[in-house]
């Protein structure tokens, strides 16, 4: 059975300086010692272009980012693809380095997709910058507003690494627009930031996944200095996050470290998401909610108004008792909310199949594993400012099945239809 996601829309509700120690500005900063390298078994002569890829909706914090790169790394390039023209039939390829821009070009847009206009010309801009390692130590690609830069990089693990290496993949954030970012729940089209034709996406929920892919984090505080709330915010966002900056000594170190492409895309998967922990700080709270009974999928449909406005974020998986074998995600921001469906649980699957099933999801299940449900389960993350967690927990518990529904079981649970029916099942 084929899904597609459910999207439902309601109005939702310094640089750091150690005690003592003297500014991050009055350091020298640590260049990294980049060298091509040849991986083994390669050919002699065959040399590796490092990549690193920078992503931001914040275009000022982005650029700075950047630029940072730039200055840190000699014989560091950016090649950056500007999709504002894109309507227009164009996107316009920029290449620069710390002194300014070297070349400019345009690229077709490719089936009215300025998104596959990039994919189109990115790869062959690096390969021809691969070809010269006497000029190009190190490749930052900027990606445009709301490029996101899981699709650019799982695009870069699948190429041969005899030429091109992603080793850092960062997200360059201002602290004080973390909130505002989120809050939004615009089309991108409505604020002239969409990426195709038919882009469906919001501010709010590009943003969180921006936020949330990058392992590395590259803070650039903006003309609104942050406060502690903020900073609490981003920080429960994503816990797990190496954080850094310009003015951090290590910054290019840092960026430049290594990227896993599997281990990036298993943190983020509904079904292997390390989420965050509860968490207080500022104001600002994280509340983990799990349960072990299925949800009754007309009294959660009728609860999503007001579920999808309970936080800012809100992530995760979840089960409905009509659908006993289907795990579903979910995914909130500023009042949007997408549901889908995310494959089958470990539990329903033949134990003959659980070898081809990623390490990282046998794991993930074995964690919380039930002897009557297995996996299955309720396991949704709400992180906001003023969280009201109390009413929270009253409501998610109003929809799971009572104690007459639950013992009649799933053959019960089956034959009854539900809301959910028309939206899960409109691509079957």
């Amino acid at each position: 059975m084929k899904t597609v996601p459910i999207l439902v829309r309601w109005s939702p509700l310094g640089p750091h300086r150690p005690e003592g120690g003297p500014p991050h500005a009055a350091r020298q900063p640590t260049r990294p010692r980049l060298r091509r390298l040849r991986p083994p078994g390669v050919e002699e002569g065959t040399v590796t272009l490092p990549v690193v890829i920078v992503a931001g909706l914040h275009a000022d914090a982005r650029r700075a980012t950047v630029d940072a790169l730039l200055r840190a790394v000699p014989g560091s390039v950016a090649l950056h693809h500007d999709l504002v023209g894109a309507a227009g039939g164009t996107v316009r390829r920029e290449l620069r380095d710390r002194d300014g821009t070297v070349a400019e070009a345009s690229a077709p847009l490719v089936n009215d997709c300025a998104c596959c206009a990039l994919r189109e010309d990115l790869l062959p801009e690096l390969e021809r910058l691969a070809d010269a390692p006497e000029l190009t130590r190190l490749a930052v690609v900027e990606l445009w507003d709301s490029v996101e830069p899981a699709s650019v990089a799982r695009l870069l693990a699948a190429r041969d690494e005899r030429r091109l290496s992603l080793v850092g993949v960062v997200t360059a954030v201002d602290p004080a627009l973390v909130l505002p970012a989120l809050a939004t729940g615009d089309d991108l089209a409505e604020v002239g930031l969409s990426a195709a034709l038919g882009d469906n996406r919001t501010v709010g929920d590009t943003f969180a996944r921006q936020l949330e892919y990058a392992p590395v984090l590259a803070l650039v505080e903006g003309e609104t200095p942050p406060d502690a709330a903020d900073r609490a915010l981003l920080a429960q966002l994503h816990p797990l996050a190496r954080v850094t900056g310009p003015a951090d000594p290590a910054f290019a170190r840092v960026v430049t470290a290594g990227f896993d492409a599997a281990a990036a895309a298993s943190r983020v998967d509904p079904a292997t998401a390390l989420l965050p922990q509860e968490a207080t700080a500022e104001g600002v709270t994280t509340h983990v909610w799990s349960a072990r009974r299925p949800f009754h999928p007309d009294r959660l449909h009728a609860a999503l108004p007001e579920l999808a406005c309970a936080a800012l974020r809100s992530r995760g998986r979840f089960w409905l008792a009509d659908r006993f074998d289907t795990l579903l995600s979910w995914d909130a921001t500023g009042g949007a909310l997408c549901v889908a469906g995310h494959g089958r649980w470990l539990a329903s699957l033949p134990e003959a199949d659980w070898p081809e099933v990623p390490a990282a999801r046998r794991a993930a299940a074995a964690v919380d594993w039930d002897p009557h449900h297995g996996d299955r389960g309720q396991h949704l993350v709400f992180t906001s400012p003023d969280l009201d967690v109390p009413a929270l927990r009253a409501v998610l518990g109003s929809c799971l099945l009572t104690d007459d529904e639950h013992a009649k079981g799933p053959m019960v649970w089956a034959c009854r239809g539900s809301a959910f029916d028309g939206l899960l099942d409109a691509a079957s």
